[in-house]
């Protein structure tokens, strides 16, 4: 006579019965995070009169957010490791929605590019939880669907945010203005963290991972010492403090290159596993990534300024002329995702890169025509949808390629890295394309100014069509990068989860 199962074994074998409830509080929380990552780009003008912010204000509040995100990815990930994935979901979602509170309460430009700084922290802790206990709950053909709907809602985050932050902008609900961007995390940030803290169930972390906070803070330091100067530099002429801000930070870049190393043949946990940086592949990859979305952020920054303060677009306006890009990256990630990358392979982010060069140079042309008695978004849509559909094709492939790079044991690590590179590259970009575009702003040339940024970015695109050649030839799966297949080890585990956040 056969006894029934012991409910420990039940348990075992039946789903969570919540899970589908996570997937939603996931993506709440991490399309907060997207929006939060471009809404403020249609702010300029409504911090300008309200708080005064200069040229200089509004790229750190731009490019801050970034910045600690991108610095703070990889410890996010290793605190998930060690004191469990729900906990430090639930302190960064917390800790995200307090910081929005005060952004929007903020009683001056410094004020809210501390709060900004703080915020990115927030996400940094936030973000690489998401995944992970999405695979703690899901399993299976259950999880390759999870993936399916997780990256185009996602997507949608990054598509959104300039559109919905001009819409509340030029709305002024209650008079808020330009506090109703931060403001509405509000609402959506208790809801998903009185949710989660309710139905997303309590594993505990591994304690024997180990933190390796002295490489965070040499991360961080050397970061700041970099976007710092490429912030300011312009404003103050170039002065010597600057040159030697970018100095020290090459160096911190090398001693934390070092440190990792010692702390690896330590026997101890470093936050980059050192035989990455020893594949040549990779780390041309990570400049790969630097230098691409650096160009594509700096660039649709520029292109908001030029149209609010050089056509005297509305925030709502400056926010829909931001589709042409949107839409054309869609199709282009469409096209990329679909069947050209497992078709033709690394060419095309190769054709990627000369479309968005064809882009710029329509772009170029079509700037050249303008008159400011009959401007509209039309006169220059041709350009930036050509340029967002080649941006589309190689964002939906880059990370594969780079990724093919490395092995199965290192999947986690190397996305988590990958992301991180990410966000600080377009904290640099931020940086050094709105020095560009004000050089010459400030005289009313904006024309010029937007030119001088396609050519920046001309150059930073002819740089990564040739990294491309160095890259593999063919990409890793879409599976295999999120873990389905292949799992990575435990203490890497969590990092893989920062992935996603990249490829929108």
């Amino acid at each position: 006579m056969s006894r029934d199962p012991s409910p420990a074994s039940r348990e075992a074998a039946e789903p969570y019965r919540w899970r589908w409830l996570i997937l939603v509080v996931m993506i709440v929380a991490e399309i907060m995070d997207l929006l939060d990552a471009s809404i403020v780009n249609v702010a300029g003008p409504d911090l300008e009169k309200s708080l005064g912010a200069g040229s200089v204000g509004l790229q750190w509040v731009i490019g801050g957010y970034a910045l600690t995100l991108g610095a703070g990815l990889v410890l996010g990930g290793r605190l998930g490791d060690r004191y469990g994935r729900r906990p430090i979901f639930l302190v960064g979602l917390a800790a995200f929605t307090a910081a929005s509170l005060l952004c929007a309460i903020a009683p001056s430009i410094g004020a809210l590019i501390a709060f900004r700084l703080l915020q990115g922290a927030a996400g940094a802790m936030l973000l690489p939880q998401g995944l992970g206990l999405l695979r703690e709950n899901f399993s299976g053909p259950e999880l390759t669907k999870v993936f399916a709907i997780f990256g185009p809602v996602l997507g949608l985050g990054g598509i959104i945010g300039p559109v919905l932050g001009g819409f509340l902008i030029e709305g002024d609900f209650f008079g808020l203005g330009w506090r109703s961007v931060f403001l509405i995390n509000l609402p959506i940030g208790i809801a998903a963290l009185i949710t989660a803290a309710k139905f997303v169930p309590k594993k505990p972390g591994d304690r024997t991972v180990r933190v390796d906070l002295t490489g965070a803070a040499l991360v961080v330091t050397s970061c700041a010492l970099l976007v710092l100067p490429l912030n300011q530099g312009q404003e103050d002429g170039w002065p010597l403090w600057t040159w030697l801000c970018v100095t020290a930070s090459v160096i911190g870049f090398g001693v934390f290159a070092y440190q990792q190393r010692r702390t690896a043949a330590a026997g101890r946990q470093a936050l980059i596993a050192p035989a990455l940086l020893r594949k040549p592949a990779f780390t041309v990859g990570l400049g790969g990534i630097a230098l691409f979305f650096g160009g594509l952020i700096g660039t649709q920054l520029v292109l908001t300024l030029f149209l609010q303060i050089g056509r005297h677009f509305t925030a709502g306006e400056a926010g829909l002329g931001n589709l042409p890009l949107a839409i054309g990256t869609a199709i282009g990630g469409a096209l990329s995702g679909a069947f050209l990358a497992d078709k033709i392979g690394r060419k095309v982010l190769q054709i990627g890169s000369l479309v968005q060069l064809a882009g710029a140079a329509v772009l170029w042309f079509e700037l050249d025509g303008l008159t400011t008695a009959s401007f509209s978004i039309w006169d220059i849509a041709p350009g930036i949808a050509i340029a967002g559909i080649g941006a589309g094709m190689v964002i939906a492939a880059l990370f594969s390629f780079i990724l093919a790079a490395v092995d199965d044991d290192e999947i986690g690590s190397a996305s988590g890295i990958l992301s991180a590179v990410q966000a600080i590259g377009g904290s640099i970009g931020v940086a050094i394309f709105g020095s560009v575009f004000f050089a010459q702003a400030r005289t009313g040339d904006f024309t010029t100014g937007f030119h001088h940024a396609l050519l920046v970015q001309a150059c930073l695109l002819i740089t990564f069509l040739a990294i491309t050649f160095l890259l593999p030839e063919k990409g890793r799966p879409e599976d295999e990068q999120h873990g389905i297949t292949h799992q990575p080890s435990t203490d890497t585990d969590t990092d893989t989860d920062t992935a996603q956040h990249a490829t929108v």
